[in-house]
């Protein structure tokens, strides 16, 4: 474990770096992550479904290019959640790469400016003996939990591999 030497008036201290904790992340090749980003204010853009389906574009080229493997994604009006195998990239660079592409394309197509996602996202990395099936179910009924529809299959923005 790192740590931090300080010192201090009894000579020197020894302190935990739990202050660096969430200064990088940890991405592995090949180990699922679930994430969500939520959209600057939480303002509720991806109600028009054609700014959700721009999103979209965005998870499907990074599966394309290979830099991921997609497994299950839902678009809420206010965020995404994605649940994804890392492939040829970190999640850093997934995350910044849809985030700043997304921005770009649905700022044109809204005709805005400015920040459109909150800064960061949240990760959880799936452990070996987790069910991913069941994680995929769980993200793609977030609509039925949020009370937008009665069945999943009215909800336009989700997909997962396993349907």
């Amino acid at each position: 474990m790192d740590h931090l030497f300080i010192q201090g008036s009894k000579g020197l201290l020894q302190k935990p770096n739990s202050h660096l904790l969430r200064r990088g992340r940890y991405s592995e090749s090949g180990r699922a992550y679930l994430v969500t980003a939520v959209v600057y204010q939480r303002r509720p853009v991806f109600t028009s479904f054609h700014l959700g389906r721009l999103l979209v574009a965005e998870l499907k080229q990074a599966h394309d290019l290979e830099l991921v493997n997609s497994l299950a994604w839902v678009i809420m009006p206010d965020h995404f959640h994605w649940l994804l195998e890392l492939r040829d990239a970190t999640l850093p660079q997934v995350m910044r790469r849809v985030k700043s592409r997304s921005t770009l394309t649905i700022n044109r197509a809204g005709r805005t400016q400015g920040a459109f996602w909150q800064g960061g996202y949240h990760d959880r990395a799936a452990r070996a003996e987790e069910d991913l099936v069941r994680i995929a179910r769980y993200v793609i009924a977030n609509p039925l939990r949020a009370g937008l529809v009665e069945h999943i299959g009215d909800y336009p923005l989700w997909d997962a591999a396993w349907l």
